[in-house]
C-alpha cells in the first residue's frame, strides 16, 4: 500500500494516531507506529520537559517513525517547538491556529509539516504556508471542531479539489469501510482518533474508556460554539452546557462554567460525570478494548475486503 502519504511519512501504511489529549502519550504513539501506521504523541496535555520524556521514550519503544500533534494555540509553543526540534523528531501535525507561523520554521529544520484543517478557506491557507499534507477533519470528529459543522464526506472531496498536496481525511473514521469511503473520495490517509482511544495503549482512563464503549447512537454533541467547538460525550457536564447555552449564556459564563482542567479531570482522571470527556460519533460503533496494533491490523484487512469487494462488484 503505496502512495504519497506513505512516502512521505516513511510508513507501511496511509493511516494516522491522532494527537489526542491526555489519551496519545508514548505508548500509544509508539504501538501505531509498530503497527504500520504513524503514531502522533498528543502535545496539547503536556508541560514541555513531559513532551521531551514521551519522545524520548518512544523511541526507545520503536525504532518506526512517529510524530507530535501540537495545537498551535498551546501557551508554551516555542519551548514545545524547541524540544521538538532538539530530540529531532521529524514529524509534525499542526492544529488549531495558524499554519503560516510555524510551518516555516520547522521545515528549515528538517521536519515535515501536517495541518489540520475543517473548512476549504484554511486548507488553502496551509497550503500556502508550505505545510507538506492536509488533514480535512469533519463534524463527526471528536475534541475541537470546526463551526460550519461540515461533514467528513463533504470536507473530504471539497478539500482534494482545491489542493495539490496530499490530504488526509478525518472525522468518524474507525474501520475498514470508513478508510475505502475516505480514499474513494480523494483522501490518500486517514487519522484515526476515537478508536484508538479506547486502545489498550490510551493514556485515557479506564473509566472514561468504558464510556466511550457504552456510547450509543446520539451521545455525542457538539458544544461551546461560542467559545471553542468541541465534541463531547453526554454527561452531566455536558448537559450544564447544554443548558447554559438554551439560556443564551455569553462566552464569559461558558468560560466559568467550563473552569481549567476540565478535560484532565474527565478523560485522564476518570470523573465521567463532570469531566469534559471528547470523543467522535464512532464511538457508537465500539465495542470493545484491546491492543492498538490490532485495531490497525483489522481496519486494514476490512480495508482490503472492501477494496477486493467492489472490485468483483462494479469493476
Amino acid at each position: 500500500m503505496e502512495n504519497r502519504i506513505t512516502s512521505l511519512f516513511g510508513v507501511k501504511y496511509p493511516v494516522v494516531q491522532a494527537g489526542m489529549v491526555w489519551c496519545s502519550g508514548w505508548r500509544l504513539a509508539a504501538a501505531v507506529s509498530e503497527a504500520g501506521g504513524l503514531g502522533l504523541i498528543g502535545a496539547g496535555s503536556m508541560y514541555p520537559e513531559v513532551l521531551r520524556d514521551h519522545i524520548r521514550k518512544c523511541r526507545v519503544a520503536t525504532d518506526r517513525p512517529f510524530g507530535v500533534n501540537v495545537p498551535l494555540l498551546y501557551p508554551d509553543i516555542q519551548e514545545l517547538m524547541n524540544i521538538i526540534a532538539e530530540e529531532k523528531v521529524l514529524i509534525v501535525f499542526t492544529s488549531a491556529g495558524n499554519p503560516a507561523v510555524w510551518t516555516g520554521w520547522l521545515k528549515e529544520r528538517g521536519i515535515k509539516v501536517a495541518h489540520v484543517v475543517a473548512n476549504s478557506k484554511f486548507a488553502l491557507k496551509a497550503e500556502a504556508s508550505g505545510v507538506d499534507a492536509i488533514v480535512a477533519e469533519g463534524f463527526e470528529a471528536g475534541g475541537h471542531n470546526g463551526r460550519e459543522e461540515t461533514t467528513t464526506f463533504c470536507l473530504v472531496p471539497m478539500i482534494c479539489d482545491l489542493v495539490k498536496l496530499p490530504v488526509i481525511a478525518a472525522g468518524g473514521i474507525g474501520s475498514g469501510r470508513a478508510m475505502a469511503a475516505a480514499m474513494a473520495l480523494g483522501a490518500e490517509g486517514v487519522q484515526v482518533g476515537s478508536a484508538f482511544a479506547v486502545a489498550e495503549e490510551s493514556s485515557a482512563h479506564e473509566r472514561f474508556k468504558a464510556k466511550i464503549i457504552d456510547a450509543s447512537e446520539g451521545d455525542t454533541r457538539l458544544s461551546m460554539k461560542k467559545l471553542v467547538p468541541v465534541r463531547l460525550l453526554k454527561n452531566e457536564f455536558s448537559e450544564a452546557i447544554k443548558g447554559a447555552e438554551a439560556r443564551g449564556a455569553t462566552v464569559d459564563e461558558l468560560s466559568r462554567l467550563l473552569g481549567k482542567g476540565r478535560a484532565r479531570l474527565g478523560m485522564f482522571e476518570g470523573d465521567t460525570a463532570q469531566g469534559e470527556l471528547e470523543i467522535g460519533q464512532v464511538s457508537a460503533m465500539l465495542n470493545r478494548i484491546r491492543p492498538a496494533g490490532s485495531i490497525l491490523e483489522e481496519m486494514i484487512d476490512e480495508f482490503n475486503g472492501v477494496s477486493e469487494k467492489l472490485k468483483r462488484l462494479y469493476f
